[in-house]
């Protein structure tokens, strides 16, 4: 029997523990390396090339959807899966637009984790029955009128989230690798796209939408 070897990627070591015995319960897979945010992931899978990557959409530094088209651009056939606490349609959208395999909640991880990794590592799709209830709506609503989230790019959804959590124009520069210029184009486009009047405004906004945690 072939192991399946498996990259957590989570910026809580104790939520990572969890999985991590979750995992090793199986026969089948064993977990080759960890990482506590985007940049680690990346060099624990070049370091020790997984067959599949199980990771957070919310990590310090680079998030979890740069992460995702990070490792689909250095490993090409490497079946992502994202566990995560957020069960909002913009995020299961986005994370298989920048190319994950599969998508469940933390919430639902002791019994789905381990089907959900032999599903992706087989080359098939993991798609719990509220994730395709997700991805049907968002299909049947294409064409019609948009929501205000549906508008933004994946780039300033990144930033929004950002801004809202209260990081500097600086930081956020830093973090995706533009100018300083540039996140203040981005952050007056959201104000304008969303028709907001300041940073407070775009929490509010951000924590209404759930896309952070109040």
């Amino acid at each position: 029997m072939k192991t399946i070897k498996v990259l957590l990627a989570d910026d809580h070591s104790i939520v990572r523990a969890g999985l991590r015995r979750i995992v090793e319960e199986s026969e089948d897979m064993e977990v080759i390396a960890e990482a506590g945010d985007g940049r680690q992931a990346i060099a624990s899978a070049q370091k020790h090339p997984p067959d599949v990557a199980v990771i957070d959409i919310s990590m310090p530094g680079m998030d979890g959807l740069e992460l995702i088209s990070h490792l689909r651009s250095y490993f090409p056939k490497l079946p992502v899966l994202v566990l995560t606490m957020y069960e909002e349609e913009q995020y299961v959208v986005r994370a298989f637009e920048a190319g994950a395999m599969g998508y469940i909640t933390k919430q639902s991880a002791p019994e789905q984790l381990v089907s959900a990794i032999r599903k992706v590592n087989s080359g098939s799709r993991y798609l719990t029955e509220q994730t395709a209830e997700l991805l049907a709506f968002r299909v049947a609503r294409k064409g019609t009128d948009k929501s205000l989230l549906d508008s933004l790019s994946t780039r300033e959804l990144q930033v929004l989230r950002r801004l809202a959590l209260g990081h500097t124009n600086r930081e956020i520069a830093e973090a995706y690798n533009i100018s300083i210029k540039t996140v203040d184009t981005y952050r007056l486009r959201l104000l304008r796209k969303l028709n907001l009047r300041n940073n407070a405004d775009l929490s509010r906004f951000a924590i209404q939408n759930r896309l952070i945690e109040p």
